[in-house]
């Protein structure tokens, strides 16, 4: 195949809250002529800025292009929780214990970390962005502390260090008496994943990187010995194309009817004053996932990462078609609010400031898409929900494998098998959506 048109484009819902804290952006550079490179990136998020950066190691003076659909951290990478984990975290198990090689997964995870703190550093991003402060997975009932001494003792049977907090430990973090118990590893990043990105991404440009926004890319072809990318406005020719779009390489014609594309929401508090401070109690920065992975995730930051805030995110949909309607939204913020109260009833009925829903990609057998997709087409895509870690781990690989580069990375990705063929419609998405309720239920207070 030699000429991929795409389907549809970002579609979002509610604002990108850790990009609406921070302020504004520069003015947006966008495609509007015809440029050659060496290497044309589709996508910025974690996995296009990495393979950008990792580009431009492997081939210094390398010609790099990085052409994203909106604006810097308004899409899936600004988004999500900001959590960066190096332990399993499989989403489908009732407990996050991985189904694989969880200490090959571990190795690779930290390399991701290492490879996002060397960024840090070298691009002078601040480090409030980047906190390697560890996270808790919180317990809220019986139920919840058993998943974590199962999680504790798969952990402690890889020689990794945990800690089990007891529920006046919680409420000292959090300030909520809701947990029972919590979970402590040392090694998760807590992210601003917007700050993160943007500094990724000011860094590459002042690197020579060629980053354009508002620039989506509607579809690629083969011209000759180069591919040449369109976008509304201009193109690039360019020796390889490297896809790190996620769930939109379906949108491309490419794992069509494999990928699930889920969709998780969030809220976000208005700047705690002093009062609400004093009453809240706990600690300014703390991140709590939940112990069965279908519960909500809490996380609390403070000034140096855009105000006093609590963000809350639960509730998942499957939407085949990409888009998240007003009604998911409307009731995820319900589900969300009711949370959030009775974790903190100190603060119940504050209005949330930003509401909004995050994509994410899964496949059934939890595989990645990191591959050559045909001669001097490259994939990093489907990061099954591990989207800071996993994503960073995705660009690694599509840039070495541009390169002809081998490394654990590649050799990890290349092992793998394809994304399994998912049910037909319409029983895909009323019986994934289905599952997913009795999950939230099931979760209970987690």
């Amino acid at each position: 195949m030699s000429n991929y048109s795409a389907r549809q484009q970002p579609v979002h819902r509610g604002a990108a809250a850790w990009n609406a804290i921070l302020g504004s952006q520069p003015p947006a550079q966008e495609l509007d002529t015809h440029i050659t490179a060496d290497f044309a990136v589709v996508g910025g998020g974690f996995a296009g800025l990495t393979a950008a950066r990792r580009l431009l190691q492997l081939q210094p003076d390398a010609r790099v292009v990085v052409l994203e659909a909106g604006r810097m951290a308004e899409g899936a990478a600004g988004r999500n929780s900001g959590f960066m984990i190096d332990l399993p975290h499989d989403l489908s198990s009732s407990d996050y214990s991985g189904s694989g090689d969880d200490k090959a997964v571990i190795a690779l995870n930290r390399q991701a970390i290492a490879f996002a703190r060397s960024a840090v550093e070298e691009y002078q991003i601040d480090p409030n962005y980047f906190d390697p402060v560890g996270k808790v997975n919180g317990a809220a009932s019986a139920a919840g502390q058993t998943h974590n001494e199962s999680y504790a003792k798969h952990l402690t049977e890889l020689g990794e260090t945990s800690e089990m907090l007891d529920a006046q430990q919680m409420y000292e973090l959090t300030g909520s008496r809701h947990y029972v118990s919590g979970l402590y590893t040392p090694g998760t990043v807590m992210l601003q994943p917007a700050g993160y990105v943007r500094g990724l991404s000011a860094g590459l440009s002042g690197d020579g990187v060629k980053v354009c926004e508002n620039s989506a890319v509607i579809g690629f072809e083969k011209q000759g010995d180069a591919w040449l990318v369109k976008t509304h406005r201009g193109s690039v020719s360019a020796g390889a194309v490297l896809l790190t779009v996620n769930g939109h390489l379906e949108s491309f014609g490419i794992e069509r009817g494999r990928l699930m594309q889920l969709f998780l929401y969030a809220v976000m508090t208005p700047e705690l004053d002093e009062g609400d401070q004093s009453r809240l109690g706990g600690q300014s920065r703390w991140g709590v996932t939940p112990s069965d992975p279908m519960g909500t995730t809490m996380r609390r930051i403070d000034t140096g990462q855009g105000g006093n805030r609590i963000i809350t995110r639960t509730c998942a949909t499957l939407r085949p078609d990409m888009k998240v309607s007003k009604t998911d939204l409307t009731r995820a913020t319900k589900v969300m609010q009711r949370k959030f109260d009775k974790r903190f009833p100190q603060l119940a009925g504050i209005q949330m400031e930003y509401k909004w829903a995050g994509h994410l990609c899964l496949s059934l057998n939890g595989v990645s898409v990191a591959r050559e997709i045909e001669r001097g087409v490259f994939s990093g895509c489907v990061q099954n929900g591990l989207g800071t870690a996993r994503g960073t781990l995705t660009g690694i690989a599509a840039a070495e494998m541009a390169c002809g580069h081998s490394s654990d990375i590649t050799r990890f990705f290349a092992g793998a098998d394809k994304p399994r063929r998912l049910p037909p419609q319409p029983f895909r998405e009323i019986g994934a959506n289905m599952v997913l309720r009795w999950k939230e239920w099931r979760a209970g207070d987690e």
